[in-house]
């Protein structure tokens, strides 16, 4: 995953000044069908019961994992093709954290859930 500039921003405040740096405290899972970069931008999946879901992640080494697996809720219509996913500080609005491209993108359609196993969504830190 590709961190973005707002929180490369924060993370060079924490390590490099003296000013303080207020961490997010809460991490939310996006869809998107285009792609988002480091100043934010994409398309997140909106509508037919969407919802960005709650993650918490373990550490290890240089690599935060997702803790447990994520679920997104049933389409009620189609998302269109997830092609990236994003983690945000919020379940709406708030700050995209890090994003990156799906290994597959994923056609959505009414009736479909997608899901994430645990341990599959890495962000490493080199």
């Amino acid at each position: 995953m590709s961190f973005s500039n707002t929180f490369e921003t924060t993370v060079l405040t924490w390590a490099f000044s003296t000013s303080s740096a207020t961490r997010p405290t809460a991490w939310h899972l996006a869809l998107y069908t285009a792609a988002p970069d480091d100043t934010g931008g994409g398309t997140e999946v909106s509508g037919s019961a969407y919802a960005r879901q709650s993650v918490t992640f373990t550490i290890s080494g240089n690599t935060a994992s997702n803790t447990s697996a994520l679920e997104f809720p049933t389409a009620t219509g189609s998302y269109g093709t997830v092609t990236h996913v994003g983690v945000f500080d919020a379940a709406s609005g708030g700050n995209l954290i890090a994003y990156a491209a799906l290994t597959t993108s994923k056609a959505i359609d009414t009736g479909d859930v997608l899901r994430v196993p645990a341990g599959d969504l890495d962000i490493t830190l080199d």
